[in-house]
C-alpha cells in the first residue's frame, strides 16, 4: 500500500534520502578493502533502516476523520503527556485546559486543525531546545502559536502551539491569518520529534475525553467534548 509523502517534508524529504542512498552504494565501494564484509554488510543493513525511517518520518496517510462540531479532536500524533488548568492571558484570558501531546520521531508529524476554526492570529516565537517531553518546553522553546475561534458553536476562542523539541529544529505551518481550516484540515508538521498542546476555555459542558499515557492520532481521537443537556434537565424558571 503506497503511502503519501508530505509536501511539508521539502527539502528533507528528497536530501536525506538522497544522501543515505549515496551512502549506501558508496560505503562498500570505498570500504571494501579496509572492513570485514559483516561489518560491511551489518553497516548497510543500518543505512537501510535510516532510509526507510526517513521516509516513514514524513508520512501522511489518508484518514476518515470525525465530523463531529461537539468534539476538538487531536491536532497531532503522539502521547498525552500533561492534563492541566492554567489562567491563559494572551488570548482566550480565562482559565484553560492545557493538553501536552509529545511526537515522537516513530508519529506522524502533521498537525490538524481540532475542529472548524479560523486563525486569528499566529505568532511565532524563539526559544530553546528542550527536550519535548520537558513540561517547561512548551513555555521555553521555539514556538509557534495559533489562536483560533470556533466557527460552529459554541464559538469558543482555542489555541494551538506547535513546539519545537531537542531534535527537532523546523516548525513548518502552511495556515494563514484569517484563513478558516475545516476540522482535522491538515495546517503543518513539526521536524524530528516536537511537542503539540491544546488550549480550550474551562467551562462546565466541555469534558476532557483523555488521561496522562494515552495514545491519540490528528484528526482521529477526540480529546474534548461539548456535552449538550437535554431540554428535559433545564430548569424553567418563571
Amino acid at each position: 500500500m503506497r503511502i503519501p509523502l508530505t509536501k511539508y517534508g521539502l527539502p528533507q524529504v528528497v536530501v536525506y534520502p538522497a544522501v543515505v542512498l549515496v551512502a549506501i552504494i558508496g560505503f562498500p565501494l570505498i570500504m571494501a578493502d579496509f572492513l570485514a564484509l559483516w561489518a560491511i554488510i551489518a553497516t548497510e543493513i543500518a543505512l537501510v533502516a535510516v532510509l526507510i525511517w526517513a521516509f516513514m518520518f514524513f508520512r501522511d496517510p489518508e484518514r476518515h476523520c470525525l465530523q463531529d462540531s461537539n468534539l476538538l479532536l487531536a491536532p497531532a500524533d503522539g502521547r498525552i503527556t500533561e492534563i492541566e488548568t492554567i489562567e491563559e492571558t494572551s488570548f482566550i484570558k480565562g482559565p484553560a485546559l492545557r493538553i501536552g501531546i509529545f511526537l515522537s520521531i516513530f508519529d506522524v508529524h502533521i498537525n490538524r486543525a481540532p475542529c472548524n476554526v479560523r486563525i486569528e492570529k499566529i505568532t511565532y516565537q524563539k526559544g530553546k531546545y528542550l527536550n519535548a517531553m520537558n513540561p517547561q518546553s512548551g513555555r521555553l522553546n521555539e514556538s509557534n502559536e495559533l489562536d483560533m475561534i470556533r466557527t460552529d458553536s459554541p464559538k469558543d476562542k482555542l489555541i494551538v502551539r506547535q513546539v519545537s523539541g531537542a531534535i527537532a529544529r523546523r516548525i513548518v505551518c502552511a495556515a494563514s491569518e484569517g484563513q478558516e481550516l475545516a476540522g482535522s484540515e491538515r495546517f503543518g508538521m513539526i521536524k524530528f520529534g516536537s511537542r503539540t498542546e491544546l488550549y480550550v476555555l474551562v467551562q462546565e459542558n466541555a469534558k476532557c475525553l483523555v488521561q496522562i499515557g494515552d495514545k491519540v492520532k490528528a484528526g482521529l481521537t477526540p480529546l474534548v467534548k461539548y456535552e449538550i443537556r437535554d431540554i428535559k434537565d433545564v430548569k424553567i424558571e418563571n
